[in-house]
């Protein structure tokens, strides 16, 4: 298969739709980001549940991404193929556990888990050269999201 697919081609296996963010990791700039953008809707049909299902519902699409990530990128015989977008579905909703759905909390997310993804501060950096398979491919963001999670939290703690 050709290291880039098609959407017709993603349509043909649900490993590639998936890995794929449903067609938003196409895109041909900044398709992390668009990949992200795609993850919204999703947050926010997740976030109308108990934070206990949410969390778990979060930690299955991990575990599934690993799997999905790992057999994408054996398909496309490229490891983290820059359209392998599920890592930025998960980190983001890592990143948005327990927020309210407002325009604030969206915006503040959002920019907060692209900035830690994109720039990858250490630990992200080394885990991104030194882990590789689906668990590479979703490590980083996993820590991108907690990260941002993190600042989120302390941010909130600050102006409480």
């Amino acid at each position: 298969m050709a290291t880039n697919p098609t959407f017709t081609q993603l349509l043909r296996s649900p490993t590639l739709l998936l890995a794929f963010g449903f067609g938003s990791g196409l895109s041909p700039k900044a398709p992390g980001t668009v990949g992200t953008v795609a993850a919204i809707p999703l947050w926010w049909l997740l976030a109308q549940l108990p934070l206990q299902s949410y969390l778990l519902i979060v930690a299955l699409a991990a575990i599934v991404g690993i799997v999905i990530c790992g057999r994408a990128a054996e398909k496309l015989g490229v490891h983290d193929h820059g359209g392998i977008v599920w890592d930025e579905f998960v980190g983001f909703w890592i990143a948005m556990a327990a927020l309210p759905v407002t325009w604030n909390s969206l915006l503040f997310g959002f920019v907060l888990f692209r900035l830690f993804d994109i720039f990858k501060p250490w630990p992200i950096s080394w885990l991104d050269k030194k882990v590789s398979g689906g668990f590479g491919i979703m490590i980083d963001d996993v820590i991108a999201g907690l990260a941002a999670a993190a600042v989120i939290y302390v941010a909130g703690m600050l102006v409480a």
